[in-house]
């Protein structure tokens, strides 16, 4: 196996190395969180399938179906499928044209500063639990590739995921994405070709019950909440909004984030397969996780292990980057970057790059505590993003409400989230936060002005 490490060290140090070189070129604070607004539709449609093809789509979706079949599976590919089409659908072109750095520039000029700082306290949570997961699978595929100790395999991928983020901006990402994206692609297609070519793999052999997607829950809303989830809790999280600010266009937006979808379910449809035949190839695993990379192992040859380790390695460094990257984007630029509004760009840049090695090693401790990579995607999704769809979707869309709407919904959904999912007879805590946040919002909104800069938002419109 130290064949396996040393081709996997190698990999990983050539994208080092494309992030090194991206990273020369930037300039300010823009082309660092937005690659200077300069994506075509080949580059954005890669960086958005990358960016949300990780961890828990290779590992932690294969494994929930294998541990559950396809109702431990619905979050992935399908759900988050699903959230990059609405994305595309409804919120890419207006968000783009309003020319924002991040989802909380949103929130800023529509509803107050105070409410822009209380969103970034709720979304940041959130990317630390993706970029958790992101460690926990590169660990796990460490684990497999040779070193036996996963905590050991856990804080090496720590290491290796903050140098790597900390170099380069979004350029940077979106470059090493083109590359990452073709050779996970070439990974799985290669190990559906090993698996179900050997003839010991047979999807009509998978009994019924494993193919029922409402299998394991207990009642309809249980199961509504299980696509809710994916589809309404990522809709508007930094990560997939970075990609639709940095397009060089509105349609470029909308158009690469709906290829991206039909690229991500393509090929998200693999671990999904490969994870209901797993029970008949690999009985007994102990982690669910780790069928994929147990399966490469077993039918695959060690240079081609190599090349399938370097594909998972490719979905969990463009998501991670992402990940670390959304937390020091929304930090950096709406907290710090309000209280000292006269930085010097460089100045910026450094901020971006030091809040990034600090979350990093918060994710670390974060990714040791966790059971599973699907577990913390799972949280990832959820954790206060009610009331921030509620809000984001007024606020964008309509003219109704304002501060005390936005307060009023933010507040509202992560309470009653938190709340509910500590009561066993509640069998959808998230939609009943969403609907909650709702009427919150609606509530409060005949109840104080629309609060928003004007001068910034003439700017804004007046750039579009």
């Amino acid at each position: 196996m130290n064949g396996v490490l040393i081709g996997l060290g190698v990999y990983v140090l050539i994208q080092l190395g494309i992030g090194v070189w991206v990273s020369r070129r930037i300039k300010d604070e823009d082309d660092y969180l937005v690659a200077g607004r300069r994506l075509g539709l080949p580059m954005a449609t890669f960086t958005v399938f990358a960016t949300w093809f990780g961890a828990e789509t290779c590992l932690g979706a294969a494994g929930r179906v294998y541990d559950g079949g396809l109702a431990g599976g619905s979050a992935e590919p399908f759900g988050y499928a699903l959230c990059l089409v609405f994305m595309g659908l409804v919120f890419a072109m207006t968000l783009w044209r309003r020319h924002y750095t991040t989802i909380a520039d949103l929130f800023r000029n529509r509803f107050g500063h105070d409410v822009e700082k209380l969103v970034v306290l709720l979304m940041v949570p959130s990317s630390l639990f993706w970029a958790a997961a992101q460690i926990r699978g590169f660990g796990q595929v460490l684990a497999i590739a040779g070193i036996g100790d996963v905590e050991l395999a856990i804080a090496i991928a720590t290491f290796v995921v903050i140098v790597y983020t900390s170099m380069g901006g979004l350029m940077a990402d979106a470059i090493t994405d083109i590359v990452q994206g073709v050779v996970l692609i070439f990974g799985l297609v290669m190990l559906a070709v090993a698996v179900f070519g050997s003839g010991g793999a047979d999807l009509t052999a998978v009994p019924a019950a494993r193919l029922d997607f409402g299998a394991a829950a207990e009642s309809r809303w249980a199961i509504a909440e299980l696509w809710a989830i994916p589809i309404l809790g990522s809709v508007v999280a930094q990560e997939l909004v970075s990609r639709t600010l940095a397009s060089r266009s509105a349609h470029t937006a909308r158009d690469a984030t709906l290829l991206g979808a039909s690229i991500y379910l393509s090929i998200g449809l693999i671990p999904v397969a490969l994870g209901l035949v797993g029970p008949q190839l690999l009985p007994g695993l102990a982690h669910g996780d780790q069928v994929l990379p147990a399966l490469a192992e077993r039918y695959l040859s060690p240079f081609l292990f190599v090349v399938f380790a370097g594909a998972l390695v490719s979905a969990i460094l463009s998501t991670v980057d992402s990940a670390l990257l959304a937390c020091s984007a929304l930090v950096s630029h709406n907290l710090i970057g309000r209280m000292h509004p006269l930085l010097s760009e460089k100045r910026k840049v450094f901020n971006v790059r030091v809040t990034t090695v600090t979350f990093g090693l918060i994710a670390y401790l974060m990714a040791r505590e966790s059971e599973s990579v699907y577990a913390l995607v799972e949280t990832a999704s959820a954790f206060g993003s009610a009331g921030i769809v509620v809000a984001a979707s007024f606020g964008l869309f309509t003219r109704l409400g304002g501060r005390w709407s936005a307060w009023a919904a933010l507040v509202t959904g992560a309470v009653v989230y938190q709340a509910a999912g500590t009561v066993e007879s509640i069998d959808a805590p998230y939609l009943l936060a969403v609907g909650c946040s709702i009427a919150a919002y609606l509530a409060a909104a005949p109840f104080g002005r629309r609060a928003h800069d004007h001068r910034a938002e003439t700017a804004v419109l007046h750039g579009a």
